[in-house]
């Protein structure tokens, strides 16, 4: 069985990514950050790891785009994952007896209007959604709540107090598969593919390249923008490309590999969306 790293503790939205992606049997290693996450891989305590990295509310997670690069990981598939916020204490507990709501800061903030209507609680930053559910459970904390996954729940034994909390109903994550070897994803599984590449300052040269994806049929589902460090002024630029043929495909990169400077390919494979 494939050993998986994931951000946060069991019960948490990494969790249920990795158990739509492997099966429920999935092992797990808990990380409490992704640079944790990412150590877990180059150490091979793990074989392979999830990791958000965008959110239909919040936007890219800019740090997880250069930790893929700078340690030189392939993203081997990806995951789209509807977040749910439920808001969960011990069993008995009323929502006028809770205090105090621990949780991670993204998930405070799309529940923040919901907090509104609860000016008696105090919001508290905390690592990990699912961690603040187990940490309730194990030391039986009254007063407390956690914002988590109704996974969480059903783990730790708590009740859910009221559900899907989060300000924006229609909110969504986008979770890669990262390894540290090159994936051997199947040519007729491959329809989409994450690169990188830097330019230089002439005008027009990422018109050019974004020309050269409309002419090799690739529709540009992202583009990301990074600072390259020590070079002030300079970027690189993540892409994220789907493809019905293979072949457009190949004639793109090898074109944009002769035009762009410090070219990598992060990954071709399955598109996530169903």
């Amino acid at each position: 069985m494939k050993k998986i790293a994931i951000q946060g503790a069991e019960g948490s939205n990494h969790h249920k990514v990795a158990r739509d992606f492997y099966g429920k049997d999935v092992q797990l290693e808990e990380c409490l950050s992704f640079d944790i996450l990412v150590d877990c891989l180059l150490n091979k305590t793990s074989d392979k790891a999830v990791m958000a990295i965008e959110n239909t509310i919040a936007g890219s997670i800019i740090p997880n785009y250069a930790l893929i690069d700078s340690n030189n990981l392939h993203i081997s598939g990806e995951e789209y994952l509807n977040i749910h916020h439920h808001l969960m204490a011990l069993p008995g507990q009323k929502i006028e007896e809770i205090k105090e709501v621990c949780s991670h800061p993204m998930a405070l903030l799309q529940c923040k209007e919901f907090f509104k209507k609860h000016p008696h609680i105090r919001l508290v930053e905390d690592v990990d959604t699912a961690e603040v559910a187990k940490r309730i459970a194990k030391e039986q904390l009254k007063g407390v709540a956690a914002i988590a996954p109704k996974l969480a729940a059903e783990i730790f034994g708590l009740d859910v107090l009221e559900d899907e909390i989060q300000t924006m109903k229609d909110n969504s994550t986008r979770f890669v598969i990262i390894q540290t070897e090159k994936p051997n994803n199947g040519i007729d599984q491959i329809n989409k593919a994450s690169f990188k590449f830097q330019l230089d300052h002439k005008r027009g040269s990422l018109a050019t390249i974004l020309n050269v994806l409309s002419d090799c049929k690739m529709n540009l589902t992202k583009i990301q923008s990074l600072p390259v460090i020590e070079s002030p002024w300079k970027y690189s630029f993540f892409v994220d490309v789907t493809f019905d043929s293979y072949k457009d495909y190949e004639k793109a990169i090898a074109i944009i590999e002769i035009m762009a400077e410090e070219f990598k390919v992060l990954g071709a494979y399955k598109n996530g969306r169903k």
